[in-house]
């Protein structure tokens, strides 16, 4: 039978104040099925020599973190959270085995590229058909392409984040969703969070919105193009196109890491 919302207050009590083990397992029990809910829904279909196991295996990494590091004194929605990090370990572990096609990688990047350009160019975001043409390739491929960037998320704002090479990188939901999370550098991560903040706030409204239902919401980038009644391949262009506006004024602030 679920918890009650009294039943999780008084497990939050007895894990965050009494140090409760036991209300801790009861907390990672009680949200194990956002787990199998965030894989389900971030791969559609697994890339040859990976099991379901090993996605729900990655994301339960990332829920037990999630509990441990909540604030349940904070006004965010622990799911909220919780699902920002599940996604985030399951996306680091499909990096870590680099399932991605060199062929691919090299097309997405090209894309990425030339949307940059484009933009520069014309100082609006460019249309498929401009991309199209300037690439050399289709409308339909543009939009394949979109997609495919989406699914393997070769390029996200974990990748605008990266400040070093080691374990220390510092990730997007840790800054944005939790700011008393455990950073390393906390003078560091405080002008991150301020100048990727601000980077936000400059976005355009469409794109804010991606980002908001992205990477708070869980939504996935069909589920947001039904929100706001456009294609996916659209919603993914203005994932990317954000992407390339934080980056750039991240790399402006002199606060962005390398793209990994």
């Amino acid at each position: 039978m679920p918890l009650s919302q009294d039943q999780l207050i008084k497990l939050w009590s007895a894990f965050k104040v009494d140090k409760d083990p036991e209300a801790r397992l009861e907390l990672i029990n009680h949200y194990s099925y956002l787990v199998k809910i965030t894989a389900g829904r971030l791969v559609t279909s697994l890339p040859g020599g990976l099991e379901r196991d090993d996605l729900v295996s990655a994301g339960v990494i990332g829920l037990i973190k999630s509990v441990d590091q909540f604030d349940p004194t904070r006004e965010v929605k622990f799911e909220t959270y919780a699902i920002a990090l599940i996604r985030g370990a399951i996306l680091e572990m499909l990096r870590d085995e680099d399932w991605v096609p060199r062929s691919i990688r090299e097309r997405l990047k090209a894309l990425d590229r030339t949307i940059l350009q484009l933009e520069t160019h014309f100082g609006r975001p460019a249309t498929d058909g401009e991309i199209a043409q300037s690439m050399g390739i289709s409308v339909q491929e543009v939009n394949e392409l979109m997609v495919r960037m989406g699914r393997t998320n070769v390029y996200s704002l974990d990748d605008i984040l990266g400040t070093t090479d080691n374990d220390d990188h510092i990730h997007f939901v840790e800054l944005i969703v939790d700011e008393g999370a455990n950073t390393s550098g906390e003078v560091e991560a405080r002008e991150i969070r301020r100048v990727l903040a601000s980077g936000v706030d400059r976005l355009p409204d469409r794109e804010r919105l991606v980002v908001a239902l992205y990477y708070f919401e869980g939504l996935t980038f069909k589920e947001i193009g039904r929100v706001l009644g456009v294609s996916e391949s659209r919603v993914y262009q203005l994932h990317t196109q954000a992407m390339n506006r934080l980056r750039h004024h991240m790399k402006s602030e002199g606060a962005a890491g390398p793209v990994r």
